[in-house]
């Protein structure tokens, strides 16, 4: 069965969002849906895209879990912006929350060291 995922983060300033989240992500978006939608395939068929939706925007909440989770967050930091929170769960798994403008959380989850 195939199977491709889309998730979405609502935004109040499209502009914004797609500058943070080039940031966040490290690169333009893969594609341009429409004027008010921006998608980045993270892997095959696994996809984030934002969409210009006042109102609804700042209620999403995602984990990304990457294999190179050190790596990762230091580039993150780089591109200038630090987690909100960290987190090391009891059985090690460790979690970098980032929160875009809006409030919308992005976590970057990894495995124990």
């Amino acid at each position: 069965m195939a199977l491709d995922l889309y998730a979405g983060i609502p935004v109040n300033d499209y502009a914004v969002a797609l500058h943070w989240y080039e940031r966040l992500l490290g690169s333009p978006p893969t594609f341009i849906a429409s004027d008010t939608e921006a998608v980045w395939e993270l892997a095959e068929h696994r996809s984030v895209f934002i969409e210009h939706r006042p109102g609804h925007a700042g209620q999403a909440m995602h984990t990304i879990f990457v294999d190179d989770f050190d790596t990762r967050v230091a580039q993150i930091a780089g591109r200038g912006l630090e987690p909100t929170k960290r987190e090391t769960y009891p059985n090690g798994v460790r979690k970098a929350i980032y929160h875009d403008p809006d409030g919308n959380e992005i976590g970057f989850g990894g495995a124990p060291l």
